[in-house]
């Protein structure tokens, strides 16, 4: 007897069921099927070789016994990062005299416009601890790298270009270890109060 596809629905929506009902005994039975997995952490941070804000040759392994605060810009940069370096700033003056343990670090992702002598002018304003990194475009890049940072370059009409990059400050601990990140939405006295339990 030849059956027509009408008269199979019954025997289909029976197999489904069953189907479905082994799928689900088996998702309580065998361990973590159906779920995504994490497992390991990305390294953030690493070594870095860079010139200061005064010529001077600087590498992370100079920071050893000091807590670093990190963020990437660039001096161009019109909003975010000025923005982002009072930021720091702000956390810096709350934390009062704990902040001698900290130094906060400004590194560069426009070395070719960014010279030392523009970085010393330009982080002067936030205070009179900050450090700019500048270096060659090779030397940066490694950094950026080591980070995660990611930063490219947008032209502009009339020749000119801005650099779009991520925008994260790192906490970086006495051993050159990555803590913790924020972002430029935090609250300084959040920030100051994360850092000041840490140390």
């Amino acid at each position: 007897m030849i059956r027509t596809p009408e008269a199979l629905i019954p025997y289909i929506v029976a197999l489904a069921a069953f189907l479905a009902g082994l799928a689900w005994h088996l998702a309580d039975s065998i361990p973590h099927l159906g779920q995504t997995i994490v497992s390991g952490k990305i390294e953030v941070g690493g070594p870095f070789h860079l010139i200061d804000q005064d010529g001077a040759p600087r590498e992370d392994r100079d920071f050893r016994g000091r807590w670093m605060t990190i963020y990437f810009g660039y001096t161009h940069c019109p909003d975010v990062c000025p923005l982002t370096l009072s930021l720091m700033s702000d956390v810096m003056q709350r934390l009062g005299g704990k902040s001698s343990h900290i130094v906060p670090i400004f590194i560069t992702v426009d070395p070719a416009r960014d010279t030392p002598k523009i970085m010393k002018a330009y982080v002067a304003s936030f205070g009179k601890n900050f450090l700019g990194l500048t270096g060659d475009a090779k030397s940066i890049a490694l950094a950026e790298r080591e980070y995660r940072v990611a930063a490219i370059r947008h032209p502009l009409p009339g020749g000119d270009y801005a650099m779009d990059h991520s925008s994260t400050i790192y906490l970086m601990d006495p051993g050159g270890k990555f803590v913790m990140d924020y972002d430029d939405s935090t609250k300084p006295d959040d920030i100051a109060a994360d850092i000041a339990k840490r140390l």
